[in-house]
């Protein structure tokens, strides 16, 4: 077989043969594509090409003798991986945790996919699977065959609008339905107080809403039956066409004695339309925050090109383009400002309550509010590689995730409808066969049937991680998925690293001790050798060497941990801590009882020397980087929450003593390497603590990935951003017990929520079977069910972080 793009020839479909092309991952060579291309030729009725050019495998296959999992399966046993990529659906239809969990596992069923989420509160399904297998219409053909509808979400902002105005035409129609329901429901009701209501009319007005009104639930509960399963609409329609039918049959016999239950069904009809609208309007008030943060994507931005002023469509702007941002108008993209200056506010994306100056040189973040000022702005990021597309991708990934308790829910959620179905058929026979109270029996199965809620079961944790992280994100808290945040509530550890975190992060030097040479040519070589660097240590010392003529850089080598060794003009140069001067032998005894008690003041020492035969001790550099001044009563609010902290970092154990009693920390590890912190974060675990790791440099990488949860400073490295599961979007180290406090609050929030649906149901059920509740009274307990734990979830958003409040 060929194995190059320009010798490969076509594969022949056969007439009945499904062709692919799966995007292939770890291929370096010929040897790999023959590879490749020989595990899938062992497969019955499949032929195949891999072109190692643009690493894929045109797959021409029969689908009657290989399943497309079995390509995945072949694929990964050659030792190779295949491409995936995730699609997203809006999902109409859906009306209880059943819908969603059928939903779900239609989806599950579709060749290619690896895994779909559906969540009930935001009506959105995110699907998994491999790329070239994954198609969009085999998709939303699953959905439909299921009973719902489906529609693929591109981004496209014209096509999202379009959908937002026909989701309002729908729920005004609803409104509608729904009052005009009422309007029909009410003079039913006028039996009940003894008022004479002629029967020929109780019945027409029972008609209509039973089959006019109601028909939504009908064609739902038609869907569910063709997909062999129940759901809310079947409940509904079952109780609700008892109570009419039984009624219809007493009316016609004429017997004396006998009551009808039109009123009942027709109510019972009003309230759950009632219920759902209000749970609709609940709903739309859950994803508030984010709808909010994506109004901060402005439509069009004005550009300067030949000197001339243009006002084009935000996709149409390019990197380095310059942009004008008039005052009080949002930022459209991410850059550097090139002239102007003025205040910005940034409280949508950072949760920084008061606008920050910004003048020439200092960046900008699209999204942001630009104050009084005129500002010229050289575009960097644009997209989605902007802070807030990323920071909207982030909220609406927490969102669409679900939190692991969610399984115990989607597990009773797929044995609902047939347990409610059972009991209601159980109470049914007992009081008409046992008791022989035919009318009492149908109407104790109706109660039943239509007080069972499965629909609070399936929003009770999407409706509080909606809200809950809406809420962190208003805060400058960006938590990235439900697990993450599930995880937060547990911890009992939180490590912390110094510089960036309790620190500014904005070191400078305050003394330099030399053996002989003069201070102006220790810093001079010393910024020569920190200059291709962007630790702060370094910008500390390039500051102070601000003005000074510098020596040629060569052959700089960074060890991590320890320091650098570099040659600087003739002079080859070690700069970094004791273990570096250790590792070339150099004696710093001459300057060691100075070193001493700088640190003990906190300071930051580093050392220099010449490695040359011997080696020769030339100085040290001190660095002051101040502790920030909410550190102590972030990590006193940490203790608060019952969080045990500790300090851990590479610097020298007097230094790190003497932030630690700053803030109040008494766990201190000092002079640790990059992966040694990661090797205290297993320690912990291992000994049964839950921990947390809160950094903000490459560094602190390794350790934020091992930790049960990682915590970013969001002014730190995008490594560490990528890595850890929460993301502080400003160097607010108050915000680090801030994200447990919503972290517990929201999964608060999602335990009451299940609780009171578990117990909705445990009690309703057995006292509707026992003849204590009358449908109407059941009915409305069930429309209200939904709204109550969707408005108990709303509560959250009232939370405010601790510096909010004071």
């Amino acid at each position: 077989m060929s194995l190059l793009a320009d010798k490969a020839q076509p594969v022949e479909a056969a007439p009945h043969n499904q062709r692919v092309a799966l995007g292939i991952d770890g291929m370096t060579c010929a040897t790999c594509a023959a590879r490749v291309e020989h595990a899938l030729a062992a497969l019955p009725g499949v032929k195949g090409q891999v072109n190692l050019a643009d690493n894929k495998a045109t797959i021409d296959f029969d689908p009657s003798c290989t399943a497309p999992a079995a390509l995945v399966a072949a694929v990964e046993h050659a030792g190779y991986g295949v491409v995936t990529e995730s699609r997203d659906l809006a999902i109409s239809g859906m009306t209880c945790a059943t819908c969603s969990t059928r939903v779900e596992k239609a989806l599950a069923k579709v060749p290619g996919v690896t895994g779909a989420s559906v969540n009930l509160a935001t009506e959105k399904a995110t699907v998994q699977g491999i790329s070239g297998l994954l198609r969009p219409a085999d998709l939303i053909a699953a959905v439909r065959a299921a009973g719902y509808d489906a529609d693929l979400l591109t981004g496209d902002s014209a096509r999202d609008q379009q959908r937002q105005v026909q989701e309002a035409a729908r729920q005004q129609r609803e409104t509608w339905r729904m009052m005009l329901a009422a309007a029909l429901s009410l003079p039913l009701l006028a039996v009940m107080f003894g008022l004479p209501l002629p029967g020929w009319l109780a019945v027409a007005l029972a008609t209509i809403v039973q089959f006019g009104m109601g028909a939504r639930f009908y064609v739902g509960a038609w869907k569910a039956l063709r997909a062999r399963t129940g759901n809310m609409d079947m409940l509904v329609a079952l109780g609700t066409s008892a109570a009419y039918f039984y009624s219809l049959y007493v009316f016609w016999r004429g017997a004396p004695g006998q009551s009808t239950y039109f009123e009942a069904g027709a109510m019972v009809i009003t309230l759950v339309m009632v219920g759902k609208w209000l749970e609709e309007r609940a709903k739309r008030s859950t994803g508030s925050a984010l709808r909010a943060l994506m109004q901060l994507r402005p439509e069009r931005a004005r550009i300067l090109r030949d000197g001339i002023e243009i006002e084009l469509p935000l996709d149409a702007v390019a990197p380095q383009d310059v942009v004008v941002v008039r005052p009080g108008e949002l930022m459209p993209v991410d850059g550097i400002v090139l002239s102007g200056q003025g205040d910005v506010d940034e409280s949508l994306l950072t949760g920084e309550s008061m606008p920050v100056a910004k003048q020439a040189g200092d960046k900008v973040t699209g999204g942001s509010i630009n104050g009084a000022g005129f500002l010229s702005v050289t575009a960097t990021a644009i997209g989605t590689q902007s802070v807030l597309a990323r920071i909207i991708a982030l909220v609406e990934n927490a969102q669409a995730k679900k939190a692991p308790v969610q399984r115990l829910v989607d597990q009773v959620a797929g044995i609902f409808v047939p347990v409610v179905i059972a009991v209601a058929l159980v109470t049914f026979l007992i009081w008409w066969l046992v008791i022989g109270n035919v009318p009492l029996a149908v109407i104790s199965a109706v109660s039943v049937l239509v007080i069972a809620c499965p629909c609070s079961l399936g929003l009770a944790t999407p409706t509080a991680l909606m809200v809950g992280t809406g809420a962190a994100a208003r805060a400058g808290i960006l938590i990235r998925d439900a697990e993450a945040l599930e995880q937060a509530c547990n911890l009992d550890y939180i490590i912390l690293d110094k510089t960036g975190t309790l620190t500014q992060g904005k070191p400078h030097v305050t003394e330099i001790i030399t053996t002989g040479m003069s201070e102006a040519a220790l810093v001079a070589l010393c910024a020569a050798a920190q200059s291709g660097s962007e630790h702060p240590l370094a910008r500390a010392i390039l500051a102070r060497a601000q003005g000074m003529v510098l020596p040629p850089l060569n052959n700089f080598t960074s060890l991590p941990g320890r320091g650098l060794v570099a040659d600087v003009g003739t002079i080859r140069l070690a700069m970094g801590n004791r273990a570096l001067m250790a590792q070339y032998n150099v004696a710093t005894a001459p300057l060691e009882t100075q070193a001493a008690g700088l640190e003990t003041l906190g300071r930051t020492v580093m050392w220099a020397a010449e490695l040359a035969e011997p080696a020769r001790l030339m100085g040290l550099i001190a660095v002051a980087d101040p502790v920030k001044p909410e550190a102590r009563a972030a990590v006193a609010a940490l203790h608060a929450l019952g969080l045990r902290a500790m300090l851990v970092t590479g610097d020298n154990e007097r230094t790190a003593a003497a932030v630690a009693s700053a803030v109040g920390i008494d766990q201190v590890k000092a002079g640790v390497l990059p992966d040694g912190k990661a090797e205290v974060v297993r320690t912990l675990q291992a000994a049964g603590h839950r921990v947390g790791m809160v950094g903000d440099g490459i560094n602190d990488a390794p350790a934020l990935a091992a930790a049960d949860v990682g915590i970013a400073m969001g002014t730190g490295a995008d490594v560490a951003m990528q890595t850890a599961g929460i993301t502080l979007m400003r160097g607010d180290v108050m915000l680090i017990a801030d994200a447990m406090a919503i972290s517990r609050a929201t999964y608060n929030k999602i335990r009451q929520g299940l609780f009171w649906a578990f117990f909705y149901n445990l009690i309703g059920m057995p006292l509707a079977a026992i003849g204590l509740l009358s449908p109407m009274i059941a009915g409305a307990a069930m429309a209200f069910s939904s709204v109550s734990v969707v408005s108990n979830a709303l509560l959250l958003r009232r939370w405010r972080p601790a510096r909010a409040k004071a």
